[in-house]
């Protein structure tokens, strides 16, 4: 496995040496020579030719075999970087919009400063305050969420767009190329992002159910909480696997009528 590479990229390497046919045809093909050399006593003069019928099906089977795989891994390589930089582009702004909508996170910057500077100390800031929400208890962490901001229809609309982008890239057409480790990681995500989106509906019953508003706030923070703890969990984890990239800028005017 080479250092930093995402699994999406050490799974193409590993296509060219994946099997479209069975394993088990090949093994019958080879039991199937075994047996006729261990019959050739019976067999006498059609043991070659036996042989070398079988061991031409199994060298067709070989080539059929790569040429297929090294075809579907050369469809692959033409979206596997964009697929890469959508997961990328969408942990990085789910990142950004939990620190910014829940935690009220305001970088510290300096306006002389250069803007590279600006921007790696952000990010900086930014992975030191998600950091340390993420080792915060349950009821520790309920207690850090801004309620007026977080329980709104704004914040419920943010939590429901995020889930269903993940859930369109888990969906796509190339998804069965994802290594399923990443697909279980997007999965997980996306179920953490609803149960945010579903937590902001349960706190928001008190305003229907005044007499128990208590039991939907305490509901919906203790729901919200355990919530973020996953988010914050899973992106990280997808951040260390490198899929953590702001969104490209747009093409300007002269580049789009290049390309």
């Amino acid at each position: 496995m080479r250092k930093g590479e995402r699994p999406l990229r050490q799974l193409s390497r590993r296509l060219s040496r994946q099997s479209r046919i069975p394993l088990v045809v090949y093994g019958a093909v080879l039991g199937g020579m075994a047996l006729i050399w261990a019959l050739r006593a019976y067999l006498g003069d059609y043991t070659p030719d036996l042989l070398a019928e079988l061991f031409g099906a199994a060298f067709t089977l070989f080539i059929v075999d790569t040429l297929l795989v090294r075809s579907r891994t050369k469809r692959w390589k033409a979206v596997r970087d964009h697929v890469d930089y959508l997961i990328a582009r969408e942990v990085y702004r789910l990142r950004d919009g939990v620190a910014t909508r829940v935690f009220g996170f305001a970088p510290d910057v300096d306006p002389s400063a250069p803007e590279e500077q600006n921007v790696a100390l952000v990010l900086q800031q930014r992975a030191a305050l998600l950091t340390e929400m993420e080792g915060l208890e349950t009821d520790d962490l309920a207690r850090r969420i801004n309620e007026q901001k977080v329980f709104t229809e704004e914040s419920y609309a943010y939590f429901n767009e995020k889930a269903q982008g993940l859930w369109s890239i888990v969906n796509m057409r190339y998804s069965e190329y994802l290594n399923p480790e990443l697909i279980s990681l997007l999965m997980n995500l996306h179920t953490g992002l609803e149960d945010a989106g579903a937590s902001i509906r349960q706190y928001r019953k008190m305003e229907r159910f005044a007499e128990d508003g208590a039991y939907y706030r305490a509901a919906g923070l203790e729901g919200m909480a355990g919530a973020l703890r996953r988010i914050l969990n899973l992106t990280a984890r997808l951040k260390t696997e490198g899929y953590f990239e702001p969104a490209l800028p747009a093409p300007s005017a002269g580049e789009a009528v290049g390309a």
